[in-house]
C-alpha cells in the first residue's frame, strides 16, 4: 500500500481518481508546523532567531491550529493499512518544499518517503511525477525558513516599536508596500491643476483634433512631466476661435495623408501578477475572488499551478494549442511564440514555478459542468495562452493631416482598420467592435471632407491635469512586482493584511492609506528608513536585495546562514539606531498624557516641569522625566483625571446596563464622574472593568439569539448541542457571554472546516 500527502481536499479529490488500487491520497490541509505564534516568554522568542555562525536557528516548530489531529489521522490509517511508502506531493515552490520538510520529519518510521512535484493535476502529470520521484530540496526549505525568521524578527522587533504610536504592527513587506500608497496620495494631495482647451471634430468616423502649437514655440502646452501636448492649449480665445472656423466651413480639406501599417502582438501566458491584473481589469474582480477561483481551477486539474513568476511553457502544451490555432483559424494565425522579460538571461525579481499558468488541456476552449466564474476565468486563461502562440493583429493606418477655412490651425486625425486579427481572433468577446475596412471619404491629399455637424460635433472642451490615480489591488501588486519586492505567494495576502490592519481603506478599487497608515509611514518608518543614504530597512531597495537574496538560497547560489546572519547584523544596527532616535522625540502616548495631565496642575508647578517649553517643543527624554515626575509626586498634583475617552465609554456602559450613571459611580463609592481617576490604575479604570462583567451576565440580545440559531441551523446542529458548548439547557439562560463563547467557537468550526476542504 503506498500514501500521497498533499496539502489541499480538493486536490487530493482530483488526484484520487487517476490512481488506482493501492493508493491511499490524503491532504493535509496546508502548513502543519511553523514558527510559534506567541507566548513562552523571551527566551523562547529569543530561540526562533538565535543561531551560530554558519548554522540557521533551531526553532521550536509548533502545530498549526488542527493540523496535529489531522496528522495523527493520517499516520493511523497509513499504519493500519500496511503503508510502506509515503510520496510527499505538495506545492512545487519554497512552501510546498517546506511543508513537504516537516511531513518528511513526521513520517519517518515508514520504509520509503519520497517527495514529488507536478506543475499540473493531470493524469499524465500526477503518474510520470511518482515514476520520477526526488528527495527534498533543502536549498528551497532553507529559503522558505529564512523568509520566516526575517518576517518574525521585524514584525516582532518593529511592531513593538510601533505600540508608541498606537500602531498594530510593520512588516518587512508589507510597509514598503503600504509606502506606496501613502506617497502615491501625497502625490495626489500636492498636484496643481492645469487648465486646457481641445477642439474636435469627427468625420467619416475619424476624429481630428486642431494643432494648436508646435513644440518649441512659447506657448506650447505641457503637462506636469513636461511632456507636449500639441492639441491643448491654455488659450481659450485660441480654441473658441478654431471651434467657430470648424462650426462654419461644417468640412476639411486633407493636406497630407502618410501610409503605415501597425503590428499589435500579443502579450505572454499569464503569471500570478498578470492574471490578478487582468481579471480585475477584464471581468472587475478583486484580486481575493481571482485568486480563489484560479485556485480552485488548478485543484480541479483545469490549469497550471497558480503560483508563479515564469512566462515559460512545456513544449507539448504549446504543440496542442498550435494545432487548435491552425485548425480553426489557419497557418496565418500561428506566430512565433512570445515569452516575457523573466526567461531572459540575469533577470532577477523571479521566482518561478516552472510553468506560466496555462489550460492543462489545451485543446479545451472551455470547460463544463462549472460555475460561471469558473467558466469566466479559465476562458480568460486560455485565451491568453493561445494569443500567445499566435501572430500579430495588422492595421493599415493613414495619418492624416487637414486644413480648415478660418483659421491658420492644422487638424491631426489617424484613420485605422485592421486587416489581419492574428491572435485577436480569440480575444474577440473582450474586445468591442474592430474597424476592418478605411473610411468611405478619399484618402488623398486635396481631398473634402464633410464634418458630421451636430450638437456635440464638432466642440471644444476645457478640462484640467488630474492627479495621479489610486493605486488599485492590481496595480499595487504591479508595483511590488516592479520594485522586487514580495512574490507570488504573498501579493494577495500582503494587500488584505494591510486593509485588515486598519492602515488602508479600499473604495471603488482604489487603495488609500487611513490615517493610521500615514502615521506609520510619515512618522514611525523614517526612524528606520532616513538612518543613511544606503537606503533603509522599509525602502523598497532594501527589500528587494533581501528578496534577491532568498532567491539566491533557493537556487544553492548563497548560504542561508550566511543571509541569515547578514541580515541579523544588518536588521541589529538599524533598530538600535531606531531606538536611540526614537529617545529624542515624544512618543503620541507620551504628548497625550501630557496634555492630560499638565493644565490640571497649579501654574507654579507647571512652570517647574515645563521651563517654559510647550509641550510639543519637549524632548523624549524631557517628557519621560516630566512623567515621572507627575507620577511620583504625592497628593494633587499626582491625580490623573478620567480621560475623555473613559468617561464616554462609562456613560454608555451605564445606560446599557439600565442602572444608570449614579447607580453605576456608587460601585467605585463616587458620586460624581468628575471625581474618577485616569491612569491604569485610577478608579475610572475599575469602573469600566466593573461594568463590563455585569454587561457579559446580562441577558443575551436579540441579534446574539438570532446569530446563535442561524449558525445552528449553518451547520446543521440541534440548538441544545449548540448550547451544550457553554453548559446551558434552555436558550433564554444564555447571556452577553454565553452568546458570545457560543459564537466564537462556532466561527473557528466553520474556518477549521473550511481550512480542511480548500487547504492553506
Amino acid at each position: 500500500m503506498k500514501l500521497l500527502i498533499l496539502e489541499s481536499g480538493a486536490k487530493a479529490r482530483t488526484v484520487k481518481k487517476y490512481l488506482g488500487k493501492g493508493w491511499i491520497v490524503e491532504a493535509c490541509s496546508g502548513h502543519i508546523q511553523d514558527l510559534p505564534q506567541g507566548g513562552g516568554g523571551k527566551k523562547r522568542s529569543k530561540a526562533m532567531w538565535a543561531s551560530k555562525n554558519g548554522n540557521l536557528p533551531e526553532p521550536p516548530w509548533e502545530w498549526t491550529e488542527g493540523a496535529e489531529r489531522v496528522i495523527a489521522t493520517i499516520l493511523n490509517k497509513a499504519t493500519d493499512s500496511g503503508v510502506e511508502e509515503v510520496y510527499l506531493a505538495t506545492d512545487p515552490d519554497r512552501e510546498g518544499e517546506f511543508i513537504a520538510w516537516r511531513l518528511s520529519i513526521l513520517f519517518s518510521e515508514f520504509p520509503v518517503l519520497k517527495r514529488v512535484t507536478f506543475n499540473e493535476i493531470t493524469k499524465t502529470a500526477v503518474k510520470d511525477a511518482i515514476e520520477n520521484p526526488g528527495g527534498i530540496n533543502m536549498d528551497l526549505v532553507d529559503a522558505a525558513k529564512v523568509r520566516r525568521f526575517m518576517d518574525r524578527l521585524v514584525g516582532f522587533r518593529c511592531s513593538g516599536f510601533s505600540k508608541s504610536w498606537n500602531l498594530k504592527s510593520m512588516g518587512r513587506v508589507q510597509t514598503p508596500t503600504l509606502g506606496f500608497i501613502v506617497r502615491r496620495e501625497l502625490e495626489r494631495e500636492s498636484h496643481v491643476p492645469i487648465e486646457f482647451h481641445t477642439v474636435q471634430a469627427e468625420s467619416d468616423g475619424i476624429r481630428f483634433k486642431v494643432r494648436f502649437h508646435e513644440k518649441d514655440d512659447l506657448d506650447a502646452w505641457t503637462d506636469d512631466f513636461g511632456k507636449h501636448h500639441p492639441d491643448r492649449t491654455s488659450d481659450e480665445k485660441l480654441a473658441a476661435d478654431a471651434l467657430e472656423a470648424l462650426q462654419e466651413a461644417g468640412q476639411i480639406t486633407i493636406t497630407s495623408v502618410n501610409e503605415g501599417k501597425t503590428n499589435r502582438n500579443p502579450q505572454p501566458p499569464f503569471t500570478t501578477d498578470t492574471l490578478l491584473q487582468t481579471a480585475n481589469s477584464t471581468l472587475g474582480w478583486p484580486v481575493s475572488k481571482t485568486s480563489r477561483i484560479a485556485s480552485a481551477l488548478y485543484h480541479a486539474g483545469h490549469i497550471t499551478y497558480i503560483r508563479t513568476d515564469s512566462t515559460r511553457t512545456n513544449s507539448d502544451a504549446r504543440n496542442k494549442i498550435r494545432n487548435h490555432i491552425k485548425e480553426k483559424y489557419g497557418e496565418s494565425h500561428l506566430g512565433p511564440g512570445v515569452l516575457g522579460s523573466d526567461a531572459k538571461k540575469g533577470v532577477s525579481n523571479v521566482q518561478d514555478a516552472h510553468e506560466a499558468i496555462r489550460p492543462t488541456r489545451p485543446s479545451n476552449t472551455s470547460i463544463s459542468g462549472a460555475d460561471s466564474d469558473w467558466k469566466s476565468l479559465y476562458a480568460l486563461i486560455w485565451a491568453r495562452f493561445a494569443a500567445s502562440q499566435m501572430s500579430a493583429s495588422v492595421r493599415e493606418r493613414r495619418d492624416l493631416q487637414a486644413s480648415v477655412e478660418g483659421t491658420d490651425k492644422a487638424l491631426n486625425g489617424t484613420a485605422s482598420w485592421r486587416t489581419h486579427p492574428g491572435w485577436e481572433a480569440v480575444y474577440a468577446q473582450y474586445h468591442g467592435d474592430v474597424k476592418t475596412s478605411p473610411p468611405d471619404s478619399p484618402l488623398t491629399d486635396g481631398a473634402v471632407w464633410k464634418i458630421d455637424v451636430s450638437e456635440d460635433n464638432p466642440f471644444m472642451k476645457t478640462d484640467e491635469t488630474k492627479p495621479p490615480r489610486r493605486f488599485s489591488e492590481s496595480s499595487i501588486i504591479q508595483q511590488m512586482k516592479k520594485e522586487g519586492i514580495g512574490r507570488p505567494s504573498t501579493y494577495v495576502s500582503i494587500v488584505k493584511n494591510l486593509g485588515n490592519k486598519g492602515y488602508v481603506d479600499v473604495e471603488r478599487n482604489s487603495l488609500s492609506p487611513t490615517e493610521k497608515g500615514r502615521t506609520l509611514w510619515l512618522q514611525v518608518v523614517p526612524f528606520f528608513n532616513e538612518q543613511n543614504e544606503a537606503g533603509g530597512l522599509f525602502t523598497p531597495q532594501f527589500t528587494s536585495k533581501m528578496e534577491e537574496s532568498l532567491d539566491r538560497v533557493e537556487h544553492a547560489k548563497m548560504s542561508g546562514s550566511n543571509v541569515w546572519n547578514d541580515f541579523v547584523e544588518e536588521f541589529r544596527a538599524m533598530h538600535n539606531i531606531a531606538l536611540e532616535e526614537k529617545r529624542k522625540v515624544p512618543t503620541i502616548r507620551q504628548l497625550a498624557l501630557l496634555e492630560n495631565r499638565i493644565p490640571h496642575l497649579d501654574e507654579a508647578r507647571r512652570e517647574e516641569l515645563l521651563s517654559g517649553k510647550k509641550i510639543s517643543d519637549l524632548t523624549g527624554d524631557e517628557a519621560r522625566w516630566i512623567i515621572k515626575s507627575i507620577t511620583d509626586a504625592n497628593g494633587e498634583n499626582g491625580i490623573l483625571p478620567a480621560s475623555d475617552k473613559q468617561t464616554a465609554l462609562i456613560v454608555k456602559l451605564s445606560d446599557q446596563s439600565g442602572m444608570g450613571l449614579d447607580e453605576s459611580l456608587r460601585l467605585v463609592g463616587s458620586t460624581d464622574i468628575a471625581e474618577l481617576t485616569g491612569g491604569r490604575d485610577g478608579t475610572a479604570s475599575e469602573l469600566i472593568s466593573a461594568l463590563i462583567e455585569k454587561s457579559r451576565n446580562m441577558p443575551a440580545t436579540p441579534p446574539q439569539v438570532d446569530l446563535v440559531n442561524k449558525l445552528a441551523d449553518q451547520h446543521e446542529m440541534p440548538i441544545n448541542e449548540v448550547l451544550a458548548i457553554v453548559g446551558l439547557r434552555e436558550i433564554d439562560e444564555m447571556t452577553k457571554s454565553d452568546a458570545s463563547d457560543i459564537i466564537n467557537e462556532m466561527k473557528k468550526r466553520a474556518r477549521r472546516s473550511g481550512r480542511r476542504r480548500s487547504g492553506a
